[in-house]
């Protein structure tokens, strides 16, 4: 399925073009997660599983969780190849949150700006729907993503223990970038299980 405008984000790289990966791309997925093997160990302990493809596209949201619409976004360059895949859910949480619940980019573009350059159009795009804040949550330890997010605006609001994601029981940041008129202090009114715990 191609890109309409109305409904998925642009990019602003003119060799690649977004579309809506579905079911039938499951296959196509579960192999663009295999040739990323250092994220799925940086937060889940261990490679891809073998179906983990099919757990992120028809995964559901935990419990008590809900959202508008959720989004699973693939890049594709001019041979059709995936360079880069994006899950992001709308009003999660609350009306106007979007959060980015994954954005990997295959290796072979690491350091050539494209994360940032999908970011910029996902982030425009998420603002022209509604959102007022972006908010995602970053393994600690996984070194490259605790470096990325916080050069894009993204501020930590608070951290959990305990989180299970594979073979691993991780420590996260929660982080959130204000869009628009949003503010942290906005964002905290509404999310209260984001708010920091006080000592």
């Amino acid at each position: 399925m191609d890109v309409d405008p109305q409904v998925l984000p642009g990019c602003s790289l003119k060799d690649v073009r977004v579309v809506e990966l579905l079911g039938c791309d499951e296959a196509e997925l579960q192999q663009f997660f295999e040739q990323a093997p250092g994220y799925f160990i940086a937060v889940n302990g261990e490679p891809a599983t073998p179906s983990e493809a099919r757990e992120e596209l028809y995964g559901q949201l935990p419990a008590g969780w809900q959202c508008s619409r959720m989004y699973w976004l693939g890049y594709r360059d001019t041979q059709d190849q995936l360079v880069a895949v994006v899950n992001i859910a709308a009003d999660l949480l609350a009306a106007g949150v979007w959060h980015i619940g994954l954005l990997l980019v295959h290796t072979r573009w690491h350091g050539s700006g494209l994360a940032q350059r999908l970011h910029s159009d996902l982030e425009a795009w998420a603002a022209a729907k509604g959102a007022q804040w972006l908010r995602l949550t970053v393994v600690v330890g996984n070194t490259r993503a605790e470096r990325f997010w916080p050069r894009l605006g993204y501020v930590q609001v608070r951290t959990r223990e305990g989180i299970t994601m594979g073979r691993q029981v991780n420590r996260v940041s929660i982080q959130v970038k204000p869009l628009g008129n949003g503010t942290i202090d906005g964002y905290l009114a509404l999310v209260e299980r984001d708010r920091p715990i006080s000592l």
